[in-house]
């Protein structure tokens, strides 16, 4: 899908809203300083010790039953980024946006009419992330249904795609939903062109073993050094 610019009035709305929402008592309708917003959240925003992993401009909170499948390549920078609970998916993005708007409204027109071309029906409701984006799309397994969310930060956005029945039933995503409100962006403070990602990168550790194993497989050697190849 290839995103092009163009200018967006309410795109900081639903982060705003969801806000709102989440500082409000269940019966007041004033704000209560003792429930924080709900996340994605900018790093600036965070002062709490949950064990998150650092993936440079995303640090996903370790939840239990969680897996977090990375697609990196030798040099350790990521690709992708999908959260895996059972039978449900969550493929995480993060983007650079402007400071004056978010842009999520007009990302999402753009994934709606990519779909329609794609000859798949999209259908924009009103979820808890604000407005969301559902369709149904063939793939090479059959049928699949994705529920597309965007949350506009300070000068970023998250995009999360639910798979599964996460994706018809948002009460279904369970753990994936509390990693995505958990989620904290690292945005950094170098300038970036609006609807860049924002890099993401593997641990060091992991990366140093990510190009050890690159090494040896390019070797033909396992990375074992045991020289199966």
């Amino acid at each position: 899908m290839i995103f092009s610019r163009k200018r967006a009035g309410s795109g900081r709305n639903a982060r705003d809203e969801r806000a709102a929402e989440s500082r409000l008592g269940p019966d007041t309708e004033e704000p209560t300083a003792s429930t924080p917003a709900r996340g994605p959240y900018d790093i600036s925003e965070m002062s709490d010790d949950v064990q998150r992993l650092d993936l440079g401009s995303l640090h996903i909170p370790a939840v239990a039953g969680v897996e977090v499948r990375v697609q990196a390549d030798p040099q350790g920078v990521v690709q992708q980024v999908v959260l895996v609970h059972g039978e449900n998916a969550l493929q995480l993005g993060v983007f650079a946006a402007p400071r004056s708007e978010g842009i999520w409204d007009e990302v999402r027109e753009e994934i709606r009419q990519s779909l329609f071309n794609d000859g798949a029906a999209a259908q924009e409701m009103r979820g808890e992330y604000g407005t969301e984006l559902r369709a149904r799309v063939r793939t090479p397994d059959g049928i699949t249904d994705l529920r597309f969310i965007g949350v506009d930060g300070p000068r970023w956005m998250v995009r999360g795609v639910f798979q599964g029945a996460a994706a018809v039933d948002p009460a279904a995503a369970g753990p994936l939903a509390e990693c995505l409100d958990g989620l904290v962006v690292d945005r950094g403070q170098e300038a970036k062109p609006v609807r860049e990602p924002l890099p993401l990168r593997l641990p060091r550790e992991v990366a140093e073993q990510h190009q050890a194993q690159a090494a040896a497989q390019a070797a033909g050697a396992s990375p074992d050094g045991s020289g199966e190849g």
